[in-house]
């Protein structure tokens, strides 16, 4: 005799459906999710590849600009804006350079290369006014006429003297214990450790450089307002003349240009110069929808030219600058 079946009930069957359904999806969303994390890591390996990718390409770039710099020493003589490491770099496909076939690159064939060299003693240099642990007086009138120049209050150049006094050791407050000591500022970015403002800085920057060392201010390269703030007793205009002489034909001594200026006054050669040992190498690679900027500082000295910092930003192509490294 047969068993009779019992139906089972509804609410039962309604049950188990249910519980169907969420086990489907919870294995789906697994799944999505394993997909996700696989899909990330991908990316996140192509984009390490693609950065270092760029870094050593960069390291290149700068190398390259060492060179140039280090063939230019060779010639000796003047530095000035006609020479051939002051010619910029436009943008540019990167398999130009490396003389290979479309497809070859590791980097893809949209990759493009741009950068500049530029002198660095063609702006005053913060370094110099502080000599032999007290303040220069030349250099600090020099900052003073800046000052005037961009319309920024002498009271911030007193602040910032002070401090710049306080970060070298040489302020008698340095041994007060209740007055904070600033670190000395390695990039021209950093001055706002020094009490200079946003807008103050942005206003400088053309003018004004931080550099290891005292150095002179090239008159064959420098602007005619950090010109101007250099040497006293000129103007402006006075200035300018100097910049459309250079333009005809550069100084190769100062005596070439005390024979312009309006003053008899002989030019210090601990001041200004015509030739330049510091300069700065801008690099820009840009590679889809990313670009890599890299900034450094050189020092050269005779045929040795060495790499004094380098900065690193990335960032999209329609940001200004990116996050630094």
């Amino acid at each position: 005799m047969k068993c009779p079946v019992r139906p089972i009930p509804l609410r039962q069957r309604g049950a188990a459906l249910l519980m169907a359904m969420l086990t489907v999806a919870l294995v789906a969303t697994m799944a999505a999710a394993a997909l996700w994390q696989q899909w990330r890591s991908v990316e996140i390996e192509a984009r390490e590849r693609e950065r270092l990718q760029a870094a050593w390409v960069l390291i290149g770039a700068l190398d390259w600009a060492r060179l140039i710099l280090r063939e230019d020493a060779r010639s000796g003589g003047p530095d000035h804006l006609a020479e051939p490491w002051s010619v910029a770099l436009r943008e540019a496909r990167l398999s130009t350079f490396l003389a290979m076939d479309p497809g070859d690159s590791a980097l893809g064939d949209d990759v493009f290369l741009s950068g500049q060299i530029t002198d660095a003693q063609a702006r005053l240099n913060i370094s110099n006014l502080i000599a032999g642990n007290q303040v220069s007086e030349s250099d600090r009138d020099a900052f003073a006429r800046l000052f005037v120049q961009v319309g920024i209050e002498r009271a911030e150049l007193d602040t910032l003297v002070d401090k710049l006094l306080l970060a070298t050791g040489s302020s008698d407050k340095a041994e007060d214990a209740n007055v904070p000591i600033p670190l000395y500022p390695q990039r021209f970015a950093q001055l706002a450790w020094l009490g200079l403002s946003a807008s103050s800085l942005a206003q400088l920057e053309p003018y004004v450089v931080v550099l290891p060392t005292r150095t002179q201010l090239n008159l064959n390269t420098a602007s005619a307002q950090a010109i101007a703030a250099r040497i006293e007793g000129i103007d402006l205009s006075d200035a300018r003349n100097l910049v459309q002489a250079r333009s005809r034909t550069p100084f190769r001594t100062l005596s070439e240009v005390a024979r312009l200026l309006p003053t008899a006054e002989r030019l210090d050669p601990s001041q200004v110069g015509v030739a330049s040992r510091f300069f700065e190498v801008q690099g820009r690679l840009r590679l889809r929808d990313v670009e890599v900027f890299e900034r450094s500082l050189v020092q050269r000295n005779g045929l040795s030219v060495t790499t004094v910092w380098r900065e690193r930003s990335a960032g999209d192509p329609g940001d200004a600058a990116g996050a630094l490294r």
